[in-house]
């Protein structure tokens, strides 16, 4: 015996031919999509016992193989499919309850029509996210940077002649700079994708503020028509673009609970109070941003070929907007030039643009630590004590100054040292 849980109607009007069917698994959801001629009239409905996820394609016809479908197996077991005259029937075999989300998509880059179904744990429990209030009362607590891998899944970004896509570049990139900040004592980093699957706008900004970051680094390779156009940019958000996320935050302020991290809440505010509130965190988040993204900029002029244009670009990008958290957003290069593109495949220039954005990044943090993190409290104090086990570069890393800094500041000829012994820290 089953019971029938939801139904779902879709018309959208022809007969089309299944081409493919595909999925993308992200730590939140399973999408499955379904490459189609064209627009295709659906529904779908999901089973009980066994759980099970039905979606009937009116008039379409299968030209795929379905044996060969790669299944991710965090939710379906299995994909199986039956035709007759009018309708196409696919059938999942589901491990557990699911709740579903449909849409259609029109062609796009390479892609043609899509029918795309978003299928999620109905029972998942949301992690438990701690307020920024009781961040604060952390001590040495690690400085928190989102990373950002810009496009992924069914969103390819731009591409280069040679084929590359700009949502690989991105990830590749993102899981090297990840990476550096992971292995650098007082900075914790995470991604806001670590695969290939698509992260909308403002989930991105969700899982910033959800992860208590305190920056958010948005990567991402530039597209022109013009394949002559190269360089790197970094782009902060505009006055103009703060202002409308103004009014959008004020608009929905019943819902802003977790608005300055937490510490704020602007439900009951009275609405001249909450403009103020955020008024105030949006120009220090923008302030932060010009600090950070120049020092990165800086960092990036000085080992790339060449910058698109002179200073710091402002633009109103959705990732960009946060009352709550510094962001930037970092242009690597032109994919659509060949010569950059080339560039951007390579190990060697992934691994420059990483190591670029994190001294950036770093130099940024050593004048404008929060409190209460590690790096703050390098600042306080600086001189360092050598203990058993304490090697040159160890403490040059933590410090964030290099080995030659170091042995220059304190006149040491070379890398030995001895317990008990004092060396000051210079300043960078």
């Amino acid at each position: 015996m089953f019971k029938l849980a939801l139904l779902f109607f879709c018309s959208s009007a022809v007969a089309g031919d299944v081409k493919g069917i595909r999925f993308w698994q992200d730590p939140e959801k399973t999408r499955l999509v379904f490459d189609v001629s064209e627009q295709v009239d659906y529904k779908l409905f999901t089973l009980e016992d066994p759980y099970r996820l039905v979606v009937d394609l009116q008039n379409a016809k299968l030209k795929t193989e379905i044996d060969t479908v790669d299944v991710p197996q965090a939710l379906v077991k299995k994909v199986r499919a039956s035709q007759s005259s009018d309708k196409l029937r696919v059938v999942l075999d589901l491990k557990r309850g699911v709740s579903t989300k449909d849409f259609l998509l029109k062609p796009y880059q390479d892609y043609g029509h899509r029918l795309v179904i978003d299928i999620r744990d109905k029972n998942a429990q949301k992690p438990v996210v701690k307020t920024a209030s009781s961040v604060i009362k952390e001590k040495n607590r690690d400085i928190i940077i989102a990373i950002d891998a810009g496009h992924g899944g069914e969103d390819p970004g731009a591409s280069g002649k040679k084929g590359t896509r700009e949502k690989n570049v991105t990830l590749a990139v993102a899981k090297r700079l990840a990476e550096k900040i992971n292995a650098q004592k007082g900075y914790k980093a995470f991604l806001t994708r670590s695969g290939d699957y698509y992260v909308g706008l403002e989930e991105r900004t969700r899982l910033a503020r959800n992860n208590r970051a305190d920056l958010l680094v948005s990567l991402h390779a530039d597209g022109f028509t013009d394949s002559r156009v190269k360089g790197a940019s970094v782009w902060v958000l505009s006055t103009r673009g703060a202002n409308s996320e103004m009014g959008k935050w004020l608009e929905q302020r019943e819902k802003s609970s977790d608005l300055l991290g937490g510490v704020e809440s602007l439900q009951n505010k009275d609405p001249l109070v909450a403009k103020v509130l955020i008024d105030l965190s949006m120009h220090y988040s923008i302030g932060e941003s010009l600090k950070a993204g120049e020092e990165v900029r800086k960092k990036l002029a000085s080992s790339m070929p060449k910058m698109h244009g002179k200073g710091l670009r402002k633009a109103a990008f959705v990732v960009l907007k946060m009352p709550d958290i510094p962001a930037m957003l970092v242009e690597m290069a032109f994919i659509s030039n060949p010569e950059e593109e080339r560039l951007l495949r390579t190990s060697s220039q992934q691994n420059k643009i990483a190591n670029a954005v994190f001294s950036g990044v770093q130099k940024y943090f050593r004048a404008n630590a929060p409190d209460g993190t590690y790096i703050a409290s390098l600042g306080q104090e600086r001189s360092h004590k050598v203990k058993r086990g304490d090697t040159l570069s160890e403490i040059a890393a933590s410090y964030g100054v290099s080995m030659n800094q170091l042995k220059k500041h304190n006149k040491l000829t070379s890398s030995n040292l001895r317990i008990g012994q004092v060396l000051s820290i210079p300043e960078v």
